[in-house]
Parts: structure tokens; C-alpha cells; sequence
């Protein structure tokens, strides 16, 4: 299993923007799609975003559509994702996955195999 350590996360005031990194180590990174996930005080993990293999395919939650944009770089086995407009909803435990399964729909936690440890975004009002 390919291990991932999350950065970024910090306290920020509501409209700033912020960049998530996930770094990728143990395994070869291209063979997996990576994606974003949050969890908030007292909710359920949800989908943010996630990436495809090559980096050609994105899908968002709707939450975010418009606002945060998911990239990735393979040559540096990092996935990032660019938080803008954030507002104090946004506030959450950001964690990011991987996944080596072929033709799931990705926007579900059980399609992940590989979690990092999360990162804190804390957006004030």
C-alpha cells in the first residue's frame, strides 16, 4: 500500500485561499486515483474531490464546485488541492486517499484503500 502524508492545513479567515499537499511514498503513484475527503465535528467523512490516474479526469463535490481545484503531479508523488473562497463551512479534517480499484465511482469512502493522517482547516468568520 502506497502511504500519504497530508500538509497544509491552518487556520484562515473566510474568502482566503489555502493549498492541501498529499505526498505519496512506499509505492509507485501513478496506479492510483487520489482523492479528498473532510470530515467536520460531529459528521460523517464526505467526498471533496478526486483525481483520475493521468490527471485528465476531476469531479467535485458541490460544494466545492467552482472553489477548490484538484491536481496532481506524478513525478513528485503529490496530489494537491487549491482551496479558494473558503468559507467557515469549509472547516473540516481534510484527508487524502488512494484508491487501486478500476471503474468505481470513487466519491465513496470504501473505494479508497490508502488514508493519510488528515490535516486541519480551520476557516474563521
Amino acid at each position: 500500500q502506497v502511504q500519504l502524508v497530508e500538509s497544509g492545513g491552518t487556520l484562515v479567515q473566510a474568502g482566503a485561499s489555502l493549498r492541501l499537499s498529499c505526498a505519496a511514498s512506499g509505492r509507485s503513484f501513478r496506479p492510483y486515483v487520489m482523492g479528498w475527503f473532510r470530515q467536520a465535528p460531529g459528521k460523517e467523512r464526505e467526498f471533496v474531490s478526486y483525481i483520475s490516474r493521468d490527471g485528465g479526469t476531476t469531479h467535485y463535490a458541490d460544494s466545492v464546485k467552482g472553489r477548490f481545484t484538484i491536481s496532481r503531479d506524478n513525478g513528485k508523488n503529490t496530489v494537491y488541492l487549491q482551496m479558494n473562497s473558503l468559507k467557515p463551512e469549509d472547516t473540516a479534517v481534510y484527508y487524502c486517499a488512494a484508491s487501486n480499484l478500476w471503474g468505481a465511482g470513487y466519491r465513496e469512502r470504501r473505494d479508497y484503500t490508502s488514508w493519510g493522517q488528515g490535516t486541519q482547516v480551520t476557516v474563521s468568520s
